[in-house]
């Protein structure tokens, strides 16, 4: 059991909770995630490790709530305890010794790029961030990567930091030229986008994908993406990727896979089991 000691709302449907895992919160790299499981017989969840703590033997772990098992996680409260939590798993993120980095987070992907940002800081690398979010109240952990370098905001409706999309204001980050390399994270939509638009820099760009998973290690086959024409699992081969060789047409159709289930449960869990099949 795996104790919560800390519990934070981050954005409307986001809540980062910071869990007792010392072993984990000791070996951890960036780009690494675990799978959780609230309760016994519970769904499996992959979860990005979003920052550690080794002293206090802590995980970050930013959950947003859209299933029925991911509103269930964030539902428990300072004290009570998750039941599995198991990792680190994957490969940890190839860091740039030196030079500088443009990371994009969109979204709840903005909590996968911190851990990235901070270790690249770390290591002397100049870091410029752009995140964003649908409005003010959706845009995280902008703080932390502002002790990391530049932070660029963007929301869509302009309530906060700069209107406009995170392509937008990265496109003029990387007009501006210096970029060696881009660590992109969000929507399936918004990483093919950020593909799109560094392929013509010529800049090599990183994207973290999110298949569905259920092991975490290679043996169930739903994580599979398309990679330079190649088949991968993204939990032992991935999560990262490099972005300008993933199929995310096809990475789409597969998140769209278990999207019947998981409103016959939401359904269920709000007392609606009636739903069509």
């Amino acid at each position: 059991m795996h104790k919560i000691l800390a519990k934070k709302q981050l954005s409307p449907n986001v809540t980062r909770l910071d869990v007792l895992a010392p072993r984990i919160a000791e070996i951890k790299q960036p780009g690494q995630f675990v799978i959780v499981r609230a309760q016994e017989g519970g769904e499996r969840i992959p979860l990005t490790i979003a920052d550690a703590d080794p002293a206090k033997g802590t995980i970050a772990l930013v959950i947003q709530a859209v299933g029925k098992s991911t509103r269930e996680l964030v539902a428990l409260e300072v004290c009570d305890a998750i039941r599995d939590v198991s990792g680190p798993l994957g490969h940890p993120t190839e860091l740039i010794a030196s030079g500088r980095a443009l990371c994009i987070g969109g979204g709840v992907g903005t909590a996968v790029v911190h851990p990235i940002a901070k270790a690249l800081h770390a290591k002397g690398v100049q870091v410029t961030s752009v995140i964003g979010g649908r409005a003010k109240e959706w845009v995280i952990f902008e703080d932390d990567l502002q002790k990391c370098g530049d932070v660029i905001v963007c929301t869509d409706d302009g309530s906060h930091g700069r209107k406009g999309f995170v392509t937008d204001a990265a496109k003029e980050v990387l007009t501006a030229g210096g970029i060696d390399i881009v660590y992109a994270v969000g929507p399936v939509p918004m990483m093919r986008a950020v593909a799109n638009l560094t392929r013509p820099f010529g800049v090599h760009t990183v994207v973290s994908l999110n298949p569905v998973m259920v092991d975490g290690t290679g043996m169930c086959g739903g994580c599979r993406v398309e990679v330079g024409g190649e088949t991968k699992f993204a939990c032992v081969d991935g999560p990262e990727f490099d972005g300008h060789k993933v199929d995310f047409d096809l990475l789409a159709d597969r998140l769209q896979t278990y999207r019947e289930f998981e409103q016959r449960a939401n359904a269920c869990a709000d007392g609606q089991c009636r739903i069509r099949r």
